[in-house]
């Protein structure tokens, strides 16, 4: 079978960088053939040597002094830059005899999510054997409004790229017991997600909430997250559980 591309993508500071290298670290324990691919241009520090770096082909700093543009802009022009130097890393890539690719996304998901560029490299990775992992920032997801808002960002990232998408909660480890409690229950019951919303606020705001949510889950995009802590471990094995099951009914994928 292809190799399995695992695109993780989330909001700035919700873990992506951090979850990668628990992800990994748990692989590597399980016997598990894997690489990392960064593909964020601007990052400073990463906790893993990546097996190959986009930073090698497009630099922020680079960008900003040769071109003369803030942050902003630079930033902006390294996502569609990414595209330009995709085949590179595809070659890079298909060197490594391994089964699954972890691939580490832009900080601001924004610029990976909504620039035609990464409909691209999906493509040039290969769609048919990639898959999102959707990391959902808890201290956002603790009030409803919050929640409500991750949970359609999620359902817009899987609406833009067409692939499976498992939805996660990062830094549990961080939070306190009723919090995630409460997260958890408003992802496995829409009823529980309504009624707290209605507590928070009962104006129009809320009827739309109401409505986008009962979308949601007749697209059957609303589902359960998953608890994952880079700290402790927790979740590392539901993400490959969900990953298997997609793509080889479950069997493991180790080396001979």
């Amino acid at each position: 079978m292809n190799n399995i591309n695992v695109f993780f993508v989330g909001t700035a500071g919700s873990g992506k960088t951090s979850l990668v290298y628990a992800f990994q670290n748990w692989m590597n324990t399980q016997s598990l053939d894997v690489i990392t691919v960064n593909l964020d241009p601007g990052v400073e520090y990463l906790p893993y040597e990546p097996d190959i770096d986009i930073r090698e082909w497009v630099s922020l700093p680079e960008i900003m002094k040769s071109h003369n543009l803030g942050p902003n802009g630079a930033q902006i022009a390294c996502a569609d830059l990414l595209v330009f130097n995709i085949e590179r890393v595809k070659k890079l890539i298909d060197k490594y005899k391994t089964n699954y690719i972890l691939i580490d996304t832009p900080g601001q998901t924004e610029l990976f999510t909504f620039r035609h560029s990464s409909i691209r490299i999906v493509e040039t990775f290969g769609r048919e054997s990639s898959v999102l992992i959707f990391l959902i920032d808890p201290f956002i997801a603790q009030t409803p409004s919050g929640f409500v808002s991750e949970l359609l960002l999620a359902a817009t990232i899987q609406f833009r790229f067409g692939l499976p998408i498992f939805n996660v909660i990062t830094k549990s480890d961080m939070m306190e017991q009723e919090a995630l409690d409460l997260i958890e229950a408003w992802s496995t019951s829409l009823e529980t997600l309504e009624g707290t919303l209605m507590d928070e606020s009962k104006n129009i705001h809320s009827q739309l909430n109401f409505e986008l949510l009962r979308v949601l889950q007749d697209m059957e995009i609303y589902r359960p997250f998953t608890p994952t802590s880079a700290e402790t471990g927790s979740g590392m094995e539901e993400i490959y559980n969900f990953i298997q099951q997609l793509f080889d009914g479950g069997e493991d994928l180790r080396p001979d």
